[in-house]
């Protein structure tokens, strides 16, 4: 049996121990043991972060933006130098297979790149002889303490890539609710904040707790943004309670993205582009394509394809460099896929490939579902319509590009849409006609790099900023827009004056 530790919560740079009556157990995916618990921190203690974040606002803001930088850098390293322990932890605890845990924290250091880009990105706008006499120049100054409320699927992207460089460099301060699933990997890149990071006590601060106690992140006063990252009920709950306690809002959401497969396609690159996004992370992404609408035409030939593909996929540990496919994240999230699975058989989708009994050698115990393969779904089946979050994927067999751009727009989320096919025209007049916010043609997980927005639409996102890229600088920034006229104290007279930089660091 592994070791169970039993966590703290994280304020000021300090690690506490919680008063918190109940505690919540974090798994081995891959074996199902039990290897830590983490508390349900209590409202003292959720605004004990607060408090401590807010502390440190005025040192940390004060700083200048060249001296931000200079931390953004050092951080930048500490994280390449952890990035091989910290996709172990993330493998372990979520179930994506190593590979894929390492894109996990490949993506929280990108953004942290990008926040080196600080004195570029968040320079203003100016104007002299605006008028006679007069110039105007608009700043971008930090709001305060920010919070973020973290989902369990990438442990390592979510709260130290979207929620914290961009926010940090800008000069706020944070509170991380981190995922009470997958803690671990967010807790370590915490210790190592401080430790390797070096960064002033109360800058990012991290409990977790249930949504009785995050709910105080959306309204006390001191809180002045909001990033959260989860289902689409909670996440109109969080958008609608937090804008009316006045807060700035990024609500990203559920999805069920749609890849449209014209019979012009190459169906061989296809048929594997669709392989690893339906199946990559277990299905545990919200750009993930669980729904694919083939043309009639080469419908049964992709079917039989995709068939071939995911049963040669290897399911195994996570932490197994060999493995394709790892389990999902614990024991609740498993039977929630299954009976998604057994509903779209019961709605009267044709079941070609089932992953619901598999059984890994040596980790019997491990949360496994296989590939599974749900063919004739139609619009009205909810199996094709809602979040199964898990590697099942929804067949729609349509006549042509009119049906399958049609039934994709009648999703009511938009995080992402593909079309895979050689023509020119119908991939133009797609990237127009599509609701998706991150549009791939012939790319089967069209997230783009953090220099642009991770851009959701419809019940995918509510906010009005997006997270990353320029959005997310005007996210964690307020403008302030400055005009000055100055007197020529000789002769009474008006006089433009002059602007005068600084080289202070």
């Amino acid at each position: 049996m592994a070791e169970i530790k039993k966590m703290g919560y994280c304020v000021n740079g300090e690690w506490k121990e919680s008063e918190a009556e109940k505690y919540m157990d974090v798994t081995d995916s891959s074996t199902g043991e039990v290897i830590a618990q983490v508390p349900c921190c209590t409202p003292d203690e959720v605004e004990e972060a607060i408090a401590s974040a807010q502390a440190a606002f005025p040192e940390w803001s004060s700083l200048s933006l060249a001296k931000r930088q200079q931390y953004m850098f050092r951080w930048r390293d500490v994280l390449y130098a952890h990035k091989e322990e910290l996709s172990v932890l993330c493998a372990k605890e979520l179930g994506k297979n190593i590979k894929e845990a390492r894109g996990d924290v490949q993506k929280a250091i990108e953004p942290t790149e990008e926040a080196c880009a600080l004195p570029t990105m968040i320079q203003g706008d100016a104007a002299m002889q605006v008028t006679t006499g007069y110039d105007t120049a608009t700043y971008r100054k930090p709001l305060g303490v920010t919070a973020g409320i973290v989902p369990m699927n990438f442990p390592a992207m979510i709260p130290w890539g979207w929620m914290v460089p961009l926010s940090i460099a800008c000069g706020n301060t944070v509170v991380l609710k981190a995922s009470s699933q997958t803690p671990l990997t967010a807790m370590r890149i915490m210790e190592l904040f401080y430790t390797e990071g070096g960064f002033p006590k109360g800058v990012v601060n991290l409990v977790t707790c249930s949504r009785v106690e995050a709910d105080i992140l959306l309204t006390d006063e001191r809180v002045k943004a909001v990033t959260f990252v989860g289902t689409t009920g909670v996440g109109k709950q969080v958008y609608s309670k937090a804008a009316a306690h006045g807060k700035r809002v990024q609500a990203q959401c559920e999805a069920k993205n749609h890849a449209l497969v014209l019979e012009d396609c190459n169906l061989e690159a296809t048929v594997n582009a669709i392989i690893n996004s339906t199946y990559g992370c277990a299905g545990m992404r919200c750009m993930a394509l669980p729904v694919v609408c083939v043309q009639e035409s080469i419908a049964d030939e992709f079917v039989s394809l995709l068939k071939k593909k995911a049963e040669a996929m290897k399911l195994g540990c996570a932490y197994d460099e060999d493995t394709d496919l790892g389990p999902v994240v614990n024991a609740g999230h498993k039977e929630k896929i299954c009976n998604w699975i057994q509903k779209g058989i019961d709605e009267g989708a044709e079941l070609v490939l089932d992953g619901r009994n598999v059984v890994v050698p040596g980790y019997e115990n491990g949360f496994f579902v296989g590939p599974t393969i749900l063919d004739h779904v139609t619009p009205e089946m909810t199996v094709g319509n809602r979040e199964i979050f898990g590697p099942v994927t929804c067949i729609k067999r349509v006549k042509d590009y009119e049906e399958g751009i049609a039934v994709m727009n009648a999703n009511p989320f938009a995080n992402g849409s593909c079309i895979f096919t050689q023509s020119g025209y119908y991939s133009r007049k797609f990237a127009m006609e599509t609701d998706g916010g991150m549009v791939g043609i012939n790319v089967g997980i069209p997230v783009p790099t953090a220099y642009f927005p991770f851009s959701g639409n419809k019940d995918s996102f509510f906010g009005d900023l997006h997270v990353l890229g320029k959005d997310g600088y005007r996210f964690f920034t307020r403008a302030k827009t400055v005009t000055t006229h100055w007197f020529d104290e000789a002769a009474g007279k008006r006089k433009v004056g002059t602007w005068e930089g600084s080289t202070e660091a």
